[in-house]
């Protein structure tokens, strides 16, 4: 499966190496994680020193779960709409639900989530606004001394 199938049917069960010729586990190793989901190795051991997923270990190898793979569902979701991992490890708690994380949303959250995300949106736009008239004030003035500023230096 690949990342960009990650938000559709995760319960296909996956070989774990180890395990008897075509036997499905449902379990996935750390690298086949990151690769279904688009995510580092790194990220994965940090949502599990956050608690966010709870892989089953086997000696330093970790197997991850069908839940665990939901549960990784919902932060992405998460992080995508704007949302800390504070705020998704409340939303998603410590139950091995299957819903979706939006349907745990409250409406008020998702008022709260769009002002949140609005505010940034202004404040990217003001920055950026702010940072072409400095570029361009920095290219006439050093335009006039034989140098020419390119838009990285």
């Amino acid at each position: 499966m690949t990342a960009t199938a990650t938000l559709g049917n995760v319960s296909d069960p996956l070989s774990v190496p180890g395990a008897a010729e075509g036997e499905p586990t449902g379990e996935t190793t750390i690298g086949e994680m990151a690769a279904e989901f688009g995510v580092s190795l790194r990220t994965l051991r940090f949502y599990e020193d956050r608690r966010l997923l709870r892989p089953r270990r086997e000696g330093t190898m970790r197997l991850y779960s069908s839940v665990d793979r939901l549960r990784l569902q919902m932060i992405i979701k998460g992080k995508q709409l704007g949302f800390t991992l504070t705020e998704i490890a409340e939303l998603i708690g410590t139950q091995d639900s299957a819903d979706d994380f939006e349907e745990k949303l409250q409406p008020a959250q998702i008022t709260t989530q769009i002002d949140h995300l609005e505010r940034q949106r202004r404040e990217i736009d003001d920055a950026i606004v702010r940072l072409k008239a400095t570029h361009d004030r920095l290219a006439q003035t050093s335009n006039g001394h034989g140098q020419l500023l390119t838009a990285s230096g």
